[in-house]
């Protein structure tokens, strides 16, 4: 099989094309013909020597990948061979075959192609699992994303919207802001233009916001405890500008405040096959309807995945980045 190797830590011009054998599926995994691999900035963490795959991953990056089933192994029902599935992956994705467990795998809709399939199972089963299920975003609590035009942005905006709760984010143009408001969120604030803590206390009355998921870290830290409302809940997922910052506890005591935080691609399988067997039940509709959609940047031969990588980084990119393998 062709995969995309990391030569050495660095920057983008590290990944080069490889060829090596194609894996065997084994107990409860699937071999899956890779159509599309879905770019996160995971990958590019990895490439720089900053996120090492968990024990016993591939250390090919690349963690959601869409194509067809061509080989399964023992223990697998759900699936047949020529089944079209993406998957959520631990690692192996930037390559033309990938295992995946059977059950961390979901199905294509009829209207999706894969490469579009490709751009959902990170994005989705991340915002599922830390705004549905850690912080407990119900029906009609106010929510905000930072980072609104990012691949978690964008899945972000859509999803809470049919959950039934006001959505709130911020982005750094009035390009993406006005692409968001489009998408879904009832406010989109240009931080380079605005003080989205004045802004949103406005909005809200005063009252500040349920639910926080936060991808930048830094000095949002402080100021996400200044927005968060009484009883509030901040969810951290990333720490694109630095995850040490001076903070003022005094308001998560007197508010009531939960601050947490997660990383999906570690956690053991048991915990991954129930959340994708959530999202199938509970978000899957949603999308085989088109009322959740990817949104894609841009698609680029694999063999161009340095160049992907370097649209990332770049931080003007709407949505997501995939890699085709046909």
């Amino acid at each position: 099989m062709r995969y995309i190797d990391i030569s050495e830590p660095g920057g983008p011009e590290v990944l080069q094309m490889a060829e090596g054998p194609t894996p065997e599926p084994g107990p409860g995994e699937v071999l899956i013909k890779v159509a599309a691999s879905g770019v996160n900035r995971a990958d590019i963490i990895q490439r720089q020597g900053f996120y090492p795959p968990p024990p016993g991953a591939s250390p090919i990056p690349g963690l959601e990948a869409a194509g067809e089933i061509i080989a399964v192994g023992e223990a697998v029902s759900r699936w047949r061979l020529g089944d079209s599935v993406c998957a959520l992956l631990s690692g192996g994705g930037y390559a033309d075959h990938v295992l995946a467990a059977a059950e961390e795998c979901l199905p294509i809709p009829v209207a999706l192609s894969p490469l579009q399939a490709a751009a959902l199972p990170e994005t989705l089963l991340t915002v599922w699992s830390n705004v549905i299920d850690r912080a407990g975003l119900q029906h009609g609590e106010s929510f905000l994303v930072h980072g609104g035009a990012s691949g978690i942005g964008t899945t972000a905006i859509q999803l809470i919207k049919q959950v039934g709760c006001p959505v709130y984010t911020t982005v750094g143009s009035d390009e993406k802001a006005s692409f968001c408001r489009e998408l879904g969120a009832d406010v989109a604030i240009n931080y380079r233009q605005q003080d989205y803590v004045e802004v949103l206390l406005e909005e809200t009355g005063g009252r500040g916001v349920d639910v926080i998921l936060d991808m930048v870290g830094g000095d949002y830290l402080q100021r996400n405890v200044l927005l968060a409302a009484v009883d509030g809940r901040i969810v951290n997922i990333a720490y694109l500008q630095g995850s040490k910052a001076e903070m003022n506890m005094l308001p998560v005591m007197l508010k009531r405040l939960t601050l947490t935080g997660s990383t999906l691609r570690a956690r053991e399988s048991a915990f991954k096959a129930a959340l994708t067997a959530s999202v199938r039940e509970k978000v899957w509709p949603w999308v085989e309807q088109g009322l959740v959609k990817p949104v894609i940047h841009a698609s680029l031969p694999a063999v161009e995945v340095a160049q992907a990588h370097r649209i990332m980084e770049a931080s003007e990119h709407i949505g997501k980045i995939v890699l085709t393998w046909t």
